[in-house]
């Protein structure tokens, strides 16, 4: 169940962050309306690694379609390392 909280909550911020747990973001409304996430460190980072991930084999997928070289994998580690 998502956990949803008017942004005027923000001014006990210590008991919003309670709610903010690993998995499970917290979601900020304005007016009724959704406007801000809060997550946890940790989800945010993996979060990004996803989006990092994905954008790599989007790109693989490019390369495979337009005929490009495929590299060894001496050249995937080393821009993976990036």
């Amino acid at each position: 169940m998502p956990n949803i909280k008017p942004v005027s909550d923000l001014r006990n911020y210590n008991e919003v962050l309670r709610s903010c747990q690993v998995g499970e973001p917290v979601f900020l409304t304005k007016n009724g309306r959704g406007r801000y996430v809060l997550l946890d460190m940790q989800e945010y980072e993996k979060q990004q690694a996803v989006i990092k991930l994905l954008s790599k084999l989007s790109e693989a997928e490019g390369a495979i379609k337009t005929g490009e070289e495929w590299k060894t994998l001496e050249d995937l580690k080393n821009i993976l390392e990036v």
